[in-house]
């Protein structure tokens, strides 16, 4: 697969991205339809899901809270910011993930079984990223397609680590073992997707920057359920 494997995050409201090829190639991509979007869900603190979890019963599941909310409606400014202001939208059947893509509001959402989370499970690994691909590349010409789904599916799909809420733009024909292209000059693929401000124990504005304060929902990086798989 040609992957432009873009690392974007749009969190409150500001939008920002991580740009592992070129930024211009692939937003234009997404919006012609040569590539598509494939994010992991919007917060939801904890590690798996529950014990008693049942599909369908989000009292069972973990779920979005506040800010992981605040981090799925902030899509729609950030996309229509970059020509999108509508999508097919496709979902994991887990809450969060449905959740996620029913806040960002891009359109109605379709629950794809394909996406729905192997952690528990590994050996369903494979066998569902074939379904996405076929799934994916068996779409019609139409709007921009986003998917939401959980870290081991973009894991899997892309070789990515992706934060919570962080999407990775991905070149048409979707296919099996991605060639991801370098980073930088560092002759490595990226091994994760998070958002810029997860790097520095200490906020700073940017240069030339009027902002005196950090935005009031930031927070210094520390270990924690957001860095686990799920």
């Amino acid at each position: 697969m040609k992957a432009f494997v873009f690392c974007l995050m749009a969190i409150g409201a500001f939008g920002f991205s991580q740009t592992h090829a070129s930024e211009k190639d692939a937003w234009a991509a997404l919006r012609e339809g040569r590539a598509v979007l494939m994010l992991r869900h919007a917060l939801a603190p904890g590690t798996g899901d529950p014990v008693g979890f049942v599909l369908g019963d989000c009292s069972t599941q973990r779920n979005l809270n506040d800010t992981g909310r605040e981090q799925a409606r902030a899509w729609k400014a950030f996309l229509a910011e970059h020509g999108i202001d509508e999508a097919r939208v496709f979902s994991s059947q887990w809450c969060r993930c449905v959740e996620t893509a029913q806040e960002m509001n891009m359109g109605p959402v379709t629950e794809w079984p394909a996406l729905n989370s192997f952690f528990r499970n590994r050996g369903d690994g494979p066998q569902q990223t074939r379904e996405t691909i076929k799934l994916v590349n068996s779409l019609g010409q139409g709007a921009p397609v986003l998917m939401v789904s959980h870290q081991v599916n973009v894991t899997a799909l892309t070789g990515i680590f992706p934060a919570s809420n962080a999407g990775v733009i991905l070149a048409l024909a979707l296919s099996e073992n991605p060639a991801i292209p370098e980073q930088g000059g560092r002759g490595r693929a990226p091994r994760a997707c998070r958002p810029p401000h997860t790097g520095p124990r200490r906020w700073a504005p940017r240069r030339g920057s009027p902002r005196a304060r950090p935005p009031a929902r930031w927070s210094p990086p520390r270990p924690g359920p957001d860095a686990a798989p799920r």
